[in-house]
């Protein structure tokens, strides 16, 4: 999915001489924003040794930040790892420094991440990292899997993106049995299109999918304000994201992955991650299964988490 561009080159030499290097031994918290993509992205590195290997997260969303709270899942992986968050375009600390000044696309933010994780290579003189994609974020974890398996040591796949459509089409199905008794909810749910047709389509399942995991507030005007100032950016993004079918796309990769899902996800199903594990052939591959935890296991388990990524390295 990923082309390679002349401007990766370019950004290998170019980077070094544009941000002092990252002492190769030595404690690290600093927070970069070199240009990545056309723009300054805010790529955060917190470590005590420098020559610990580098673990970067990629954020879910798309549009979200896991940089703020990020303390609470990584402070047993900081004994391992150097910590790397990234803000993607038109989220967090990147959208505070510069808004993205095309739409964004999934081929545009593919060749970001190639992009961070060549700066990251250069910064901390680290010829493969390790990579972890949550929700979201295995859009563009498992590009990096197909088009550049020799920088990574091994790719964590948390509650992923597999198939999108498929994955829509059953929530759909659970969330109209679930609320068949709430009329708003039935009446809302019934107009929804899969494949997408409009904004509401997502905005309704999205709004019953929160409702029903306890979030109230998902059926207040001031949700549905977010929302759609939410899906102007994203939701051209998430279209495109309706059309990956990894099943069909990537039944073979040439590095280590370990798929972790939530027993209770919906958001992106967990029985299709199921079958797609059993079906992708890897040098390496395991799935973990968290009882406890919905779409968001790094906040329902987040020491099992942690615990599970340190047994996989050690």
């Amino acid at each position: 999915m990923i082309k390679k561009y002349p401007l990766l080159a370019l950004s290998a030499i170019v980077f070094p001489f544009l941000f002092c290097s990252a002492q190769t031994a030595g404690s690290i918290d600093t927070l970069l924003t070199p240009e990545i993509g056309g723009i300054k992205q805010a790529i955060e590195i917190k470590t005590d040794d420098a020559r610990k290997p580098v673990l970067l997260f990629l954020s879910g969303g798309p549009g979200s930040s896991m940089m703020n709270n990020a303390g609470a899942f990584t402070n047993l992986l900081k004994s391992r790892f150097t910590l790397v968050q990234w803000d993607q375009r038109d989220a967090g600390k990147t959208l505070k420094l510069n808004p993205s000044p095309t739409q964004p696309s999934v081929k545009q933010m593919e060749n970001d991440t190639y992009q961070v994780i060549r700066f990251l290579q250069q910064e901390l003189h680290q010829e493969k990292i390790y990579l972890l994609g949550s929700s979201w974020g295995n859009v563009l974890g498992f590009s990096i899997v197909q088009q550049h398996p020799e920088v990574l040591h091994a790719y964590f796949a948390v509650n992923p993106v597999v198939s999108q459509l498929a994955s829509e089409t059953a929530l759909l199905s659970t969330l109209k049995d679930y609320f068949k008794e709430n009329k708003e909810a039935s009446s809302e749910l019934a107009a929804v299109n899969i494949p997408f047709s409009n904004d509401m389509d997502l905005f309704y399942l999205r709004k019953w999918l929160f409702y029903k995991e306890g979030n109230k507030k998902a059926a207040s005007e001031e949700f549905k304000k977010f929302f759609l100032q939410w899906s102007k950016t994203w939701s051209p993004v998430w279209n495109e994201v309706m059309h990956i079918d990894l099943p069909q796309t990537l039944k073979q990769v040439d590095c280590p992955v370990y798929f972790f899902v939530g027993k209770n996800d919906i958001q992106t199903s967990t029985p299709i991650t199921q079958a797609y594990y059993q079906l992708l052939k890897a040098p390496k591959k395991d799935l973990f299964l968290f009882e406890n935890s919905g779409h968001q296991i790094h906040k329902d388990e987040p020491e099992k988490f942690q615990q599970t990524i340190l047994s996989i390295v050690k």
